[in-house]
This record gives structure tokens, sequence and C-alpha cells, in this order.
């Protein structure tokens, strides 16, 4: 697995929307230069989607970002990887994360326990396999210092979600030099700052309400009252909005705190539909 730079696209719609129209969406976005697709995993078929959109394109990687671990078998994992490499070449990017406790306990309350050692578990588990995930083709989902330092030692490097450049740099110093970093970007295309908040507030309020990202915000210097209000502090600081330069300007900015890649996350006024107009505005003003 080469190692990433560029711009890639994050999005849901790639993973659970309609599958002939994602296979559409990831040749269009491979032609507009996109360098990795990344689709999210909160139960069902991720390996399936990962072969449509695979077997859509030729040369784009195809990311997970994230694997959830406490939805798959470590065998089955070594498994997939191995099939869909054999049979669309080496550009599948494994990333794995623990999640969320709220949304691994809701169906199985008690599951979610020990992150850091669960991970090791599983990554002990994979490398235990016949036929491993070379460790190259793997990052892990990483906030903390010690899942970013694991993600030094186990993977190559990390993809962090919902951050801010200001984290970019920190990972970077913890990640050291040579790691991959790829951090996810979330973008809106308006330059009306209500309509960015309309499209944009309850999306993030909604990962508040998730521990792991909220004590990350913490730990960052954003306040409670950031978090509980969506303060336009914290708005602007994770998502990008405005005209395309603004988002260009962001996604350099991480780059110049030391990410590799950055995969951005379009945000539409409809939630289920695929941004392609926005998605091709960007290119055009990535190139």
């Amino acid at each position: 697995m080469r190692k990433l730079d560029g711009v890639g696209i994050w999005s849901s719609q790639l993973r659970y929307g309609d599958s002939g129209e994602s296979a559409e969406s990831a040749a269009e976005l491979e032609a507009l230069g996109y360098s990795a697709l990344w689709i999210p995993d909160v139960g069902g078929p991720v390996f399936d989607s990962v072969g449509n959109l695979m077997g859509a394109t030729e040369q784009v990687v195809i990311a997970t970002g994230i694997l959830n671990l406490w939805m798959h078998e470590p065998a089955d994992v070594a498994t997939a990887y191995h099939a869909l490499t054999r049979e669309h070449g080496d550009r599948f990017l494994m990333g794995i994360g623990v999640s969320h406790a709220p949304l691994v306990d809701a169906g199985d309350p008690g599951r979610y326990r020990k992150p850091l050692a669960s991970t090791k578990a599983f990554l002990d588990a994979i490398d235990a396999t016949e036929h491993p995930v070379p460790t190259e083709s793997r990052v892990l989902a990483a906030l903390g210092p010690k899942m970013l330092a694991l993600s030094a030692s186990r993977a190559n490097g990390s993809h962090p979600y919902l951050v801010t450049p200001e984290f970019t740099a920190s990972a970077r110093e913890t990640l050291g030099p040579e790691p991959q970093l790829l951090p996810e970007q979330t973008a809106i295309l308006t330059t009306d700052a209500d309509e960015a908040r309309r499209i944009g507030t309850d999306w993030l309020r909604a990962y508040l309400q998730l521990p792991n990202y909220a004590n990350n915000l913490l730990r960052s210097g954003f306040t409670e009252e950031d978090l509980t209000s969506v303060s336009d502090r914290l708005f602007d600081a994770i998502i990008a909005w405005g005209d395309e330069d603004a988002i260009v300007r962001r996604v350099h900015e991480h780059r110049d705190a030391g990410a590799n890649h950055v995969c951005v996350q379009v945000l539409d006024a409809d939630p289920q539909a695929y941004p392609r107009e926005q998605w091709r505005r960007l290119a055009s003003a990535l190139t």
C-alpha cells in the first residue's frame, strides 16, 4: 500500500446509498482526481461496499473510516482484505477503530470496554491469522495520545475524525515523522453563515453526544459551554464553510500541520443526497 497524499472524499452516501449510484459516483470521483474514497462502518456488510467501490474504479484507494472492530471477527476481516486485494489490487486501506460506547452498547449493553486493550487484542488476532492484514495497509482511529502511539507502532498511522488543524499538529508530534496522518475535514459549500448553521449544527450536535469526541474537544481547549451550545467558535473550528477557496485553505492548514492526506466530508441540506456538484466544485478548486 502506497502512502496517501492529496485530498480524498469521506462519504456515508458511498457506503449506505444506492449501490449503483455509489459505483457511478466513485468512478467520477476518481476521474476528478481525488486520491482516496472513505466510507464509515456502523453495521452491515461493509466489505460488500468496499468491493462495489473498488470494482467501479481502477486506481483510487478505498478506505474504511472506520471499520468498527466490535462488529467483525478478525479472521473474517483478514479473509475479506485478501480477497478484495487479489481481485482489485493493493489499494484497500483498512481504517480500524473502537467507535463509541453509546453506539456499540445500544444493542449489547456492556460490550464496549477497555478500548486500547481491545484494539490491541483485535490487531493481535488479525496478525495471528494465516494471512494477516499488512501493517502498512491499516490505520487506526485515534484521538488520545495512547491510541495515537498504538497507531504508530501497530499500524501505518492514524485517521482522526472531527478534529482541527491544531489537533493535526499535536497528533503529528505524537506520531513522529513517518506514520501517516489522515484527518477528516467536514465542509459546507456556502457563504451564508445562517445556511451553514442550518445544515451543520444538528449534525455536529449529534457527534458531541459521543464521549470520545467530546473529551477530545475538551482536551483541545473548548469548554463545556462550547459543546452544549454548539458555539460559533466550535462550529467554525470543526466545520470549514464558505466558498471553494475557504475549504481549500482549511485543507492546506491540515497539510501544513503535518497531515499526509485530508479527506473532506461535504455536508448538504439533504443528508441523503450525493453532493456530486459540490464534489466537482471542490475538485476544480484543488487543481
